[in-house]
This record gives structure tokens, sequence and C-alpha cells, in this order.
């Protein structure tokens, strides 16, 4: 295969997913890293890639949010072993806020019947998972609701949140680096964010590795307000070091 056709093949396929990292390319072609990564820089020069830790992103991804369902079906395994992993980081009898996402909706839906604790979301489909657990005491914040996320955001959410001091905080994220921190694609939506974070002792990230290295438009923390990262294998050792020396523990389930 000749290069330009390696190129557009890279191309198609990281329009269809949303990513595509350097080894699994250089398996698929039977090439040598490198020249993957020659690829990629020819199409980030086009235009129509852009270069991120360990592979690339379509042109114009910082401004895209895929849908709920569609999120969902990404890393489905590596969620499901995220969630089960953070139901251990759960407070007994305490309270905590669950943030909007994919992988936290798992960890709803994965918790017992008989868990007895308090929780507060402004996430609908976290509520909807929860509203039936006889021992759970559910609050849900209020405000506008984002048809992307099916979360509420704006000024009843952020006064909300400010009302509340939490054992803990299950915080989700579209994009974590050590340099670049916790990104996601809106401001409303880092705006609750920054207020889940302020309102909890102790914070723990929920993040399939395929958000490493990738950055979103609008920031709304870094890796020094994470106490736990869980996050799959799919995250390198070198990378879980280099997010450890920042003071945050990583666990690869």
């Amino acid at each position: 295969m000749y290069a330009p056709e390696r190129q557009q093949e890279i191309l198609r396929l990281a329009q269809e997913s949303g990513r595509v990292d350097v080894l699994s390319l250089a398996e698929e072609f039977q090439v040598t890293a490198e020249t993957v990564r020659r690829d990629l820089k020819t199409l980030d020069r086009a235009g129509l890639l852009r270069r991120v830790h360990g592979g690339a992103i379509p042109a114009g991804r910082l401004g895209f949010e895929p849908d709920l369902a569609e999120r969902d079906a990404v890393a489905a395994d590596e969620k499901d072993r995220i969630a089960a992993a953070a139901l251990g980081e759960l407070p007994v009898d305490g309270n905590v806020i669950i943030d909007a996402g994919t992988t936290t909706a798992r960890l709803a839906a994965a918790l017992p019947l008989e868990s007895s604790l308090t929780v507060v979301t402004h996430a609908l489909p976290v509520a909807a998972r929860l509203a039936d657990h006889p021992g759970i005491a559910l609050h849900l914040v209020g405000g506008r609701v984002r048809h992307r996320t099916r979360a509420a955001v704006d000024a009843w959410a952020l006064s909300a949140y400010a009302e509340i001091n939490a054992d803990v905080v299950i915080l989700a994220t579209n994009g974590f680096s050590a340099e670049g921190g916790l990104t996601t694609p809106d401001l409303a939506e880092a705006a609750v964010k920054r207020a889940m974070i302020s309102a909890a002792r102790r914070v723990v990230l929920l993040a399939d590795s395929g958000k490493f290295g990738q950055e979103h438009f609008a920031r709304f923390g870094g890796l020094s307000h994470v106490d736990l990262l869980i996050t799959d294998t799919g995250l390198s050792p070198e990378a879980a070091l280099a997010i450890e020396s920042r003071g945050t523990e990583v666990v690869r389930a």
C-alpha cells in the first residue's frame, strides 16, 4: 500500500472511531510506528487530523461532542471494569456526588440494591438508575438540561453544588493529560464540574484510556485536583507514572 492510500485509510478510521493510535495503526498496516507518525504528521499539516498523545483525532474534534448513545458504545468493556473498581471508593453510609457520563452511569447501574448512601447528581441517566434503590437518598440537582449529556447546567446547578459538602465526587471528563489537565467541550458543563470538585473532600476521576491525551475547548481543572484516577490497562505504565508524579493515585482496572 502506498503512503497516500494508507493515509486515506487512517483518515477514514479516525472519522469512524473518533481517534486512532500509533501502535494499532502500525499493526493494522504492518509498518513501523515511525512510519505511522509520519503519516499522522502529514495529515495534521493538511488540516485533516489533529495529533494528540499516542495518536490523532479528526480535525475539529475539539469542538465536537458525540451524543450519549454514541459515547456509551465506545470502550464498553473498559468502562464496566472501571465502574466495578470504583464501587470500592464509595463511602459507607456517606454522601457522594456522581457526575454525568457514560462510565459514571455504569457505576450507578452497578450499585447494589442494598446500598445505603446519599447521592447527589445533576445527571438524568444516573438519577434514573438510582431512583428505585430503597436505601439511597437521591437528590436531583436542577437546571437547564443539555440534550447531548442529559445533564443539568447553569445557575441552578451551580448554586445547588455550592451548598453541599460531600465525602467524595465521582467525576467524569472528555479528555485528560498530565499537561493539559481535565477538559470538556462545553463551558457550562465545565463550570458544573468545577463546582462539584469544590463541593467534595475527595475527587475520584473515572476515565477510560482513550481519553488520555485528548484536549477539548473548556478546561475545568488539573490532575492536581484529582485524588484518584481509575482507568483501564490501555493507559501505559509510563503515562500512569507521569500522572502519579503530579500527586494523583492511578488504578488501571
